[in-house]
């Protein structure tokens, strides 16, 4: 909802002409629904921001937010909301603090009284809602863009491929293997290959809680996107309630190697490239 030059002008002669009283008070409610989570000297200078960009706006004639003139204002909005986003606030508690302006405007229009109080009031709220509005929305906005990034750090954290051997790589798998999250581990896979040069990968997926149809043809496209890089893949961690549904579902490895546990794949693979081991041998009583 703009305001037109008119209206504008007498908002700004509110705002302006009772500057530090229009601060405080707005700082005062704002920081009470906030309950000491941000400082009195951050908020404050907050509002001082919102005060100056919307008494700015105002001097410029009407006040409407998507207009040129109020880029300033917009600007103003979007740093709040992206400042409390990554805070961990709240969209209530963000947009509660624009809104706290209109128990500041109520105070002051009913002092000044005369003929277009009541018309001011409902001119200016109409205006302070779309301002909350706007900073909902880039609240939001903001938050969908947080999540996104951490959605994807913890995607690329759950993927890890490490180094076991000299020339062999392996590929812990732990939850759910979703389409998303193999071409994850696929890439991961083949750059590590690229840059270590190992001939062997191990995909353990002992930490998978189930394999259906799905699961299995993404650990089967990285073993043969795997191998059209020239490394071998050897498939770990079948466990005999896996094996069941994997022989239930028809699902056919080819000659893909598997082993029972890492422990047995990092053996066959030791032995593919020449390295003898050892079993432990039982300690005997003397």
């Amino acid at each position: 909802m703009a305001l037109n030059a008119e209206e504008s002008g007498r908002l700004v002669a509110l705002l302006g002409g009772h500057a530090e009283r229009v601060t405080q008070r707005w700082t005062d409610i704002v920081a009470g629904s906030l309950r000491g989570r941000l400082s009195h000297a951050e908020l404050r200078r907050q509002v001082e921001d919102l005060h100056r960009a919307i008494v700015g706006t105002g001097e410029q004639g009407a006040i409407d937010l998507s207009a040129e003139s109020a880029g300033e204002l917009r600007a103003a909005l979007s740093e709040l909301s992206r400042g409390r986003a990554r805070q961990g606030f709240s969209a209530t508690e963000t947009t509660i603090s624009i809104f706290a302006l209109k128990d500041v405007l109520a105070e002051l229009v009913q002092e000044a009284g005369g003929a277009n109080a009541l018309h001011d009031y409902v001119a200016f709220s109409k205006l302070v809602d779309e301002l909350g509005l706007f900073t909902f929305e880039s609240f939001v906005r903001t938050r969908e863009s947080l999540i996104a990034d951490q959605a994807e750090q913890l995607l690329e954290l759950s993927t890890p491929v490490v180094k076991l051997w000299e020339g062999v790589v392996a590929v812990p798998l732990v939850g759910t293997l979703d389409s998303a999250r193999a071409q994850v581990v696929m890439e991961r896979l083949l750059q590590t290959l690229v840059d270590t040069g190992s001939p062997y990968a191990i995909i353990d997926i002992t930490g998978v809680p189930a394999v259906d149809t799905q699961v299995a043809q993404h650990i089967l496209k990285t073993v043969v996107a795997a191998r059209l890089m020239g490394a071998d893949c050897i498939i770990s961690g079948i466990r005999p309630q896996i094996a069941q549904t994997i022989v239930a579902l028809g699902i056919e490895f080819g000659d893909i190697a598997t082993k029972a546990s890492l422990a047995d794949a990092l053996r066959h693979v030791l032995r593919l490239t020449g390295v003898e081991t050892a079993r432990r041998q039982p300690r005997r009583d003397a």
